[in-house]
């Protein structure tokens, strides 16, 4: 039976050994012959002591812990990339922190801080965009790092995330190929700016392409949320008419199916709604959600296999981009007539 208020000078003076011969079987940092490490294990377990992990990791500057700081941790997205992350970690016999932080700079400064003070060995960093605040703590970090869908030019710093210009090019293509001609796009202002670029220069070239002209009033930001979805939605379709609408979150897309069948539009006979990250219930809505899968638990699980990498002192590649592919399903049809 665990006892609390064992000591490590309980557990030396039933082994018959001294209290810094207990520190240095618990530490594995000086030689113990093997019969005294021995009486000191049997000790352990006997008294059923646990040792400061804390104050262990101030010996070893090893804590045993990767933090995870995520912005929105009841976003389905955001879950499957933590469920990813955890399990490798685990795996690998560490314990995952996870911290979010409603996409608030203060919160997310406050809990890199957090990860320094518990002295964690590795970071999965996930935010919207990379802030100055960012960049200049990093700079002066030593904390073994890999970021999920940030690029960033000033660190040195690991990425994991999809092709992101091949992905909309992809959702672009497949809605032409079904004979629509006026295609919407609703994105996320609040998301890595050159990931953002990738994505609306891969809109604007793959409509190119096909002969088809850029029209920016067809083209706004859109948060992460149902209700944006929803209002920006409206918005477009009480000034411009479109026959498909590409939004580049899953969640507001089904705000966007919402109020396009309250407009009087049916989905997806009037107009195709096309999502992008393929969250867990987009194939359960009615109707189901077409939509680019990005692989989320494979994302944080490549992640976190990046952070142990770079704690065992091998290298990394600098970006792993995983692959994505297209789910259709109800809410995007084949047009028989074009605007």
């Amino acid at each position: 039976m665990i006892n609390i208020k064992i000591t490590i000078k309980d557990v030396a003076k039933r082994a018959g050994v001294s209290i810094s011969t207990v520190s240095r079987v618990i530490n594995d940092s000086k030689p113990v012959s093997d019969e005294a490490k021995q009486r000191v294990l049997d000790a352990i377990k006997e008294t059923g002591y646990r040792p400061n992990q804390l104050a262990r990791g101030l010996v070893l500057r090893k804590s045993n812990i990767i933090g995870m700081i995520i912005p929105d941790i009841a976003n389905p997205y955001y879950a499957a990339i933590v469920e990813g992350a955890e399990e490798i970690a685990n795996m690998y016999g560490y314990t995952l922190l996870l911290c979010n932080t409603h996409g608030e700079l203060d919160k997310e400064i406050e809990y890199l801080n957090l990860m320094a003070d518990k002295q964690a060995d590795g970071l999965v960093f996930m935010t919207g965009k990379l802030k100055s605040e960012h960049v200049d703590w990093f700079k002066n970090a030593e904390i073994k790092t890999c970021f999920i869908n940030l690029y960033s030019r000033e660190l040195d710093i690991p990425m994991v995330s999809i092709d992101n210009y091949n992905a909309v090019t992809e959702a672009i293509n497949y809605l032409i190929s079904n004979g629509h001609v006026k295609i919407g796009m609703l994105y996320a202002p609040d998301v890595d700016d050159l990931l953002q670029e990738e994505r609306l220069r891969a809109y604007k070239e793959a409509l190119k392409n096909h002969g088809h002209e850029f029209d920016e009033d067809v083209v706004s930001e859109c948060r992460f949320s149902i209700e944006s979805g929803y209002v920006k939605t409206k918005e477009l379709l009480n000034n411009k008419k479109v026959d498909a609408l590409l939004l580049t979150n899953d969640v507001a897309a089904i705000g966007a199916m919402k109020a396009a069948t309250e407009m009087g539009y049916r989905v997806p006979e009037d107009i195709s709604i096309m999502g992008f990250d393929d969250i867990s219930f987009s194939a359960y809505y009615q109707p189901s959600l077409t939509s680019i899968n990005q692989p989320t638990y494979d994302m944080g699980a490549v992640a976190t296999r990046m952070v142990i990498k770079q704690i065992a002192g091998e290298q990394v590649e600098k970006m792993i981009l995983l692959p994505h592919k297209l789910v259709e399903r109800e809410s995007t049809v084949k047009m028989s007539n074009n605007i």
